[in-house]
């Protein structure tokens, strides 16, 4: 497979108004990229063509996994595709406990409406036990901070062993502390050998780790930069994304924090 994502000159509205417009990008077998954006950019858009819950006007292409939009089943594909985002847990119920709900990747469905069986039990146990919540599966999902929720969401995920997986904004609702841990689950799990291709979407610049090695910026539906993480990730670069001067500042792990002076 030579591109995990291909789009070609992608124009996008939503209820009449053009929310993406002039987008072409492709994303190889192996690459981790973050997608970086004020609120309003298109990133929640671009997740929906991606997932094909959003379509481009005539003349776009768009290859996810090798298969073209408009002539796969999109149902089936999905099964590759791990979509995870803290908005899920808006439609998540307290009746499933953090097993359950990690058995429920397998059937598409958030929330288990059947008995598991002991092998996807174990699998599960395992999916869990790597991403160090392992301890969670008794507990039920409402009774989770928003951090052990993501976890579980990520291992729900993980079931279908995805060849794509999305996060979409997954510390947008974490304390500093949660944040944090999270960030190193999510670092170590892009570091395996085996780990599909990851796109990290945020608005914070703080949140992008080193392993995401390239990248892309929207503002206002368009692409303002895009390549590699070094070369994107700039002072200049941020102000034409926030309409703000910041300086940066990076640590000796290579993350970077904007600093309004």
């Amino acid at each position: 497979m030579e591109n995990i994502i291909e789009i070609k000159n992608a124009r996008v509205f939503l209820s009449r108004k053009l929310v993406l417009q002039d987008l072409n990008w492709q994303v190889k077998p192996g690459e981790h990229w973050f997608i970086l954006g004020a609120n309003g950019a298109g990133k929640t858009t671009l997740v929906k063509v991606l997932m094909g819950y959003a379509w481009p006007v005539f003349g776009a292409e768009v290859r996810v996994l090798g298969a073209r939009y408009g002539a796969v089943n999109l149902s089936e594909l999905r099964k590759n595709i791990a979509w995870v985002s803290p908005f899920m847990q808006r439609w998540t119920s307290g009746e499933w406990d953090a097993l359950q709900m990690v058995v429920s990747g397998l059937d598409g469905t958030l929330g288990l409406f059947r008995d598991y069986t002991g092998d996807e039990k174990t699998k599960a146990l395992e999916i869990m036990n790597s991403l160090g919540c392992g301890h969670l599966a008794a507990h039920k999902m409402d009774a989770m901070s928003s951090g052990e929720q993501v976890k579980i969401l990520i291992s729900r995920a993980l079931m279908h062993e995805p060849e794509l997986m999305i996060l979409d904004e997954a510390c947008v609702h974490l304390d500093l502390k949660s944040r944090e841990h999270l960030l190193e689950t999510i670092d170590a799990f892009a570091r395996r050998e085996k780990a599909p291709t990851i796109i990290f979407i945020t608005q914070r610049i703080d949140d992008i780790l080193p392993v995401f090695r390239r990248g892309m910026i929207l503002k206002e539906g368009k692409i303002i930069a895009k390549g590699a993480r070094n070369d994107i990730l700039s002072e200049e670069n941020l102000f034409k994304a926030y309409d703000m001067r910041v300086k940066l500042r990076t640590n000796s792990a290579g993350r970077m924090w904007p600093v309004i002076e």
